[in-house]
């Protein structure tokens, strides 16, 4: 059985989040970024989080917010850990009393330890794909051999993952956590229940 921990992120409705956590996923991600297609209203991120049964991880996306953004999010919806997506400093991201992942879209000039030591009070780095002008949620792999295996923080991988290619992305990058939006989607912010248990089981059953 593998120990990685699992996220669904871009839950958008009640029943993709319900059916992501009889599933076995370990976390879900509300996106309050509304550019995104899988952005949420409050209210819709409340109903989400009221369907989840108990000890599923409830994470807020954030792309270069206001502190009165993140505010009003913690103060209507029950949120466990924040996610900052864009180029929010160490400072910006530890003031909410909450744990914290900060993301890093991955390119060859990126010093990422570097990056990794200068939020080291976040609780994990999340490296997803480099895509010009797009936070997160394209679809797009990088090249997993531009992450070293001696990061000071925990790495979460993301950028691409499916099914069809988790098997091979944990042996190649052993990460501590997968997160995955648009691989396990029939439409954007529509979660697939099949592609859900195929992601789930794959990374239940890889060996690491």
């Amino acid at each position: 059985m593998s120990l990685i921990r699992t996220k669904i992120c871009g839950i958008t409705r009640p029943e993709d989040g319900q059916e992501a956590a009889r599933l076995g996923v370990d976390a879900i991600g509300l996106v309050f970024y509304p550019p995104s297609p899988r952005h949420v209203s409050l209210d819709q991120a409340r109903a989400i989080v009221a369907a989840l049964p108990p000890f599923v991880t409830v994470v807020a996306l954030f792309v270069d917010p206001s502190v009165a953004e993140v505010e009003a999010v913690l103060h209507a919806v029950p949120v466990d850990v924040l996610q900052f997506h864009g180029e929010e400093s160490p400072d910006f991201c530890r003031q909410f009393a909450r744990p914290y992942l900060k993301a890093v879209r991955v390119r060859p000039s990126l010093d990422l330890l570097q990056y990794a030591a200068h939020y080291a009070g976040a609780r994990g780095l999340l490296a997803d794909a480099f895509v010009p002008g797009m936070a997160g949620g394209t679809g797009a792999t990088f090249d997993w051999s531009l992450l070293p295996p001696n990061l000071p923080l925990p790495l979460i991988l993301s950028g691409g993952l499916d099914p069809s290619n988790i098997a091979a992305a944990v042996a190649a990058v052993r990460p501590a956590a997968v997160d995955i939006s648009s691989g396990v989607e029939s439409a954007k912010g529509i979660k697939d229940p099949a592609l859900m248990a195929a992601f789930i089981g794959a990374v239940q059953h890889v060996s690491v």
